[in-house]
């Protein structure tokens, strides 16, 4: 990649123009537009003072200095990342642009390019800065709780972070499990072994696991207890030793299932947690996930990752899907509290509580990123 820059002074909206060119070869080219040029789309989406013109192997970059300036940043990652193998989408434009943002001396194409593990030809990395955090704590912390909604990768990239330790024999069997707690509906009598009957709340973890190994060697691993795939329940009156346990789900257990889980941590073991405390599934009382995060808040060792709606690596509906319920269950839960405590909800007080809401991002009850307790 080479690029010619015209000198880009001045500030956002002053008339001036700038430029910027760069020289791409054609298969990182091919990559770095993406189908119909919609990645180079993207990039306008997130300077709209920038326009990005393509010929043949070059890509110039054109419009208010200051933007240009940040694109050009952002191209330049993204040409690197091409360069790297790693197959772009859209949020992984939208994800290193925010980063570049938050802090321009940081490089999405280092952070987010090391791959845990590559499985037929794909690679498994995090894609977001969130989820480079959580990935990173699994590394760092004997138990790690992996909190936030639907489509962050917490449970995807635990199962990446256990093959990977099982393949440099850092851990001699993974053993994954969750609550058998049905999702909001009855599905009453099933038919068949145990196994048969357990196999509906365990098949998202099946499903994961042949995604990251060869399906012909899982069934091996399965008959040999390198890999254990068991409901909650059979955790119970177990010691796990050399292992890397993953419980999934975790937003319902009960209090009692979550302290009976984790202590069944063992010599050389690592345990992760993965759930969501927007999806719980208990037909009464607390979750064994909310009560830990206060319980073991000042424990050493102990990491709680909270990602959040921007972790979402799903379609980009998803992650304003997530916030549009929160802010839903944040504004249900004022009105709830103004109607049992009518005498403290009256001029400021009111507004004071309301002002949060429109910041209407999941934290999964605390500061993205994770923390280190």
């Amino acid at each position: 990649m080479s690029a010619d820059a015209e000198p880009a002074n001045g500030t956002p909206g002053t008339g001036s123009i700038a430029r910027e060119r760069f020289d791409v070869d054609g298969i990182a080219m091919v990559r770095l537009l993406g189908p119909q040029d919609r990645l180079l789309k993207v990039v306008e989406s997130q300077f709209p003072l920038v326009r990005v013109l393509v010929r043949s192997n070059e890509v110039t970059l054109e419009g208010d200095p200051v933007q240009v300036e940040g694109a050009r940043r952002l191209v330049g990652e993204l040409i690197s990342m091409v360069r790297n193998g790693q197959d772009l989408g859209s949020s992984d434009v939208e994800t290193s642009a925010r980063m570049l943002r938050d802090d321009p001396r940081s490089s999405p194409a280092e952070l987010l390019s090391q791959a845990i593990i590559t499985t037929r030809g794909k690679s498994i990395r995090p894609k977001t800065l969130g989820q480079k955090n959580y990935v990173d704590a699994i590394d760092q912390n004997t138990i790690v709780f992996g909190i936030g909604p639907a489509g962050t990768g917490k449970t995807y990239l635990a199962m990446a972070k256990a093959v990977q330790a099982l393949q440099r024999r850092e851990v001699e069997r993974i053993i994954l499990t969750r609550p058998a707690v049905e999702a909001g509906e009855r599905l009453g009598f099933l038919p068949g072994t145990l196994n048969d009957k357990i196999d509906p709340y365990l098949r998202p973890l099946y499903d994961a696991l042949n995604e990251m190994m060869d399906p012909d060697v899982v069934p091996k691993l399965l008959a040999t207890g390198t890999v254990e795939v068991a409901p909650l329940a059979y955790m119970r009156g177990r010691t796990l030793n050399d292992s890397f346990i993953i419980l999934d789900e975790a937003q319902n257990t009960s209090p009692e299932q979550m302290k009976m889980f984790l202590t069944r941590l063992g010599f050389g073991s690592r345990i992760v947690v993965t759930g969501d405390i927007t999806q719980i599934d208990l037909p009464a009382g607390a979750s064994g996930l909310q009560l830990v995060t206060r319980v073991l808040s000042d424990i050493d060792d102990i990491h709680f990752a909270r990602l959040t709606s921007e972790d979402v690596v799903r379609h980009s509906l998803v992650g304003r899907i997530v916030d549009a319920y929160t802010k839903y269950d944040a504004e249900r839960q004022v009105r709830k509290f103004e109607r049992d405590h009518p005498e403290e909800t009256t001029g400021a007080n009111r507004r004071e509580r309301r002002a949060p809401l429109n910041r209407g991002r999941y934290s999964g009850g605390n500061s993205r990123g994770g923390e280190k307790s």
